[in-house]
C-alpha cells in the first residue's frame, strides 16, 4: 500500500502531486483499489478530481468521499484544501464496490436474506463467499443527511458470515465513517470510479488474502463500578443495582479524586457492556453513549441509548489524555501481531485541534506504532509519545461526522472515536 496527501487547491495538480507519490511508494505496482479523500474546497470539481486521479493511477476500483479535513501519512491537515488517497496493490483480492442507497431498498427488520441477496447483487460480499475467498470486511462512506444508520448497521452487522480465515468464528468487520463536508442534505460527494454520488454514499467489500484488523478507540476510561439496570425503559435508567439512578451516578462521583471529579463537570459518559458473558470487562467491551440529561424529581438519567432491564452499565470520562492513553493501549495490543501493510483512519472531527493541544495527534501515532523506536538517548521525556524511527504505515483518511466501527460482536456508529482499519496480508 501506499499513500499520498496534496495541499493543492487545484485538483489536477493535486492528482499529479499524489500520484508521483503513490507511484514512488509502489515502485512499479499496479493499483487494484485507491481510496480517495477529499475537501469541501474540491466538492464542485470532484469529477474532475476522480478523473484526473484515474487516469494517473489506473486504478481497477476508486471510491472517493467529500470530507472536512483529510489526512495522509503522520499528517491530519484540517481546514484547508487537500486530497488525500491510500493506493493498494492487492493479488489475490477480491476488492468489490457497491453504493449504499442500493442496499437500503431491500432492508427488512429482523429479516436479513433479503438484504443479503441484494448485497450480492451490488458487489459486496455479505452472506456469500467472495470470488477469490472468504468475506475480509468492508469499508462504508456514508450520507449522514440520507443514510439512516440506525437501520442499516444492524441489519449488515446481522447480516455478516463468521470470518472463517485468520480469525475462525469472528465476524469480519464493518469500519467506516460519515461524510463531513457538508451542512446541508445533498451537498456530500461521493466517487465511485467514473460516477458521482450524492445519495446514501459508498463502500468496499473485500475478499482474499487481506485481513483486516479493527481498532476502535473511544477515548474514555470508567469511573465507579460496573452497575445493573434494575429499572428503566427505553432511553430512561430509573434505577442501577437497587438505587435511584441518580444517587448511583452521585456516589461513583464521589468516589473520585478531585482531578477525576473536575473531568467530570466536562461530561459524563455511559458505558452499555456488549457482551454479558464475561466475567471481568475492559475498555473495549463497552459502547459508549451519551448522558444526555436527568430527572431529579425522579433521579432518573436519560442516555442516548436503547436500555433494557439487566443490562450493565458503567460511567465513565474522557479529556484529551484518556485519550491519548486508550489509543496507545489499543495499539499496544497491535504491536503483539505483525506491521500492517497500510491503514485507513476515521477520526472524529471532534478530535485533532479540537480535543489535542499538539496536531496531528491520531495520525501521527498509528502511522508510526510499528516502526522501530529511536535509541534511548533520543526516546521522549516522560509523559510524553515515543518518537519512532521509519518507516511508517501507509496510512490516510479523514475527519468524519460519525465513526462507524466494531464492538463486541456488533458495528455501531461512534462520536469523538477513533476508528482504524489495519490491513495484513492473509492466506485463504
Amino acid at each position: 500500500m501506499a499513500c499520498g496527501l496534496s495541499a493543492r487547491a487545484q485538483p489536477v495538480q493535486a492528482a499529479a502531486e499524489i500520484a508521483q507519490q503513490v507511484h514512488a511508494s509502489l515502485a512499479g505496482q499496479s493499483v487494484d483499489l485507491a481510496f480517495v479523500f477529499f475537501s469541501r474546497h474540491h466538492a464542485d470539481a470532484a469529477r474532475a478530481l476522480g478523473y484526473s486521479l484515474r487516469r494517473r493511477l489506473e486504478p481497477k476500483l476508486l471510491v472517493g468521499v467529500s470530507v472536512e479535513g483529510v489526512i495522509a501519512g503522520g499528517i491530519e491537515q484540517e481546514g484547508s484544501p487537500g486530497v488525500s488517497v491510500l493506493a493498494a496493490s492487492l493479488p489475490g483480492v477480491d476488492a468489490r464496490a457497491f453504493r449504499i442507497i442500493d442496499l437500503l431498498e431491500h432492508i427488512s427488520p429482523g429479516d436479513e436474506a433479503p438484504l443479503a441477496e441484494a448485497a450480492g447483487m451490488n458487489g459486496l460480499s455479505i452472506g456469500q463467499d467472495g470470488l477469490s475467498g472468504p468475506y475480509r470486511g468492508t469499508l462504508l462512506f456514508a450520507d449522514p443527511f440520507s443514510t439512516p444508520a440506525g437501520t442499516l448497521l444492524p441489519a449488515l452487522s446481522r447480516a455478516r458470515p463468521r470470518d472463517e480465515g485468520a480469525s475462525a468464528g469472528v465476524r469480519a468487520p464493518i469500519i467506516g465513517g460519515l461524510a463531513s463536508a457538508a451542512d446541508a442534505a445533498g451537498e456530500n460527494v461521493f466517487l465511485l470510479n467514473d460516477e458521482v454520488v450524492r445519495d446514501g454514499g459508498v463502500g468496499v467489500s473485500l475478499n482474499g488474502c487481506v485481513r483486516v484488523d479493527p481498532l476502535v478507540s473511544q477515548g474514555c476510561r470508567p469511573i465507579g463500578t460496573p452497575l445493573v439496570i434494575t429499572g428503566g425503559k427505553h432511553q430512561i435508567i430509573s434505577s442501577l443495582s437497587g438505587k435511584p439512578a441518580l444517587r448511583a451516578l452521585t456516589e461513583a462521583v464521589e468516589s473520585l479524586k478531585s482531578h477525576d471529579r473536575k473531568l467530570c463537570e466536562r461530561g459524563i459518559l455511559v458505558g452499555r457492556v456488549i457482551n454479558e458473558y464475561k466475567d471481568r470487562f475492559g475498555r473495549d467491551d463497552f459502547l459508549i453513549r451519551g448522558l444526555l440529561g436527568v430527572d431529579k424529581s425522579s433521579q432518573a438519567l436519560v442516555v442516548a441509548d436503547l436500555i433494557k432491564v439487566g443490562q450493565t452499565i458503567q460511567f465513565h470520562v474522557r479529556d484529551d489524555t484518556t485519550a491519548s492513553e486508550d489509543l496507545e493501549m489499543l495499539l499496544d495490543a497491535q504491536r503483539l501481531h505483525e506491521p500492517p501493510v497500510g491503514a485507513l483512519l476515521l477520526t472524529c472531527n471532534g478530535r485533532g485541534r479540537r480535543l489535542f493541544q499538539s496536531p496531528n495527534h491520531d495520525a501521527s501515532r498509528i502511522a508510526a506504532a510499528f516502526a522501530d523506536p529511536l535509541p534511548a538517548e533520543h526516546l521522549a521525556k516522560p509523559g510524553e509519545a515515543v518518537v519512532r524511527a521509519g518507516p511508517y504505515v501507509p496510512l490516510a483518511g479523514f475527519f468524519a461526522a460519525g465513526e462507524i466501527g466494531p464492538v463486541g460482536d456488533g458495528v455501531f456508529l461512534h462520536g469523538q472515536t477513533a476508528c482504524a482499519a489495519l490491513f495484513r496480508h492473509a492466506v485463504t
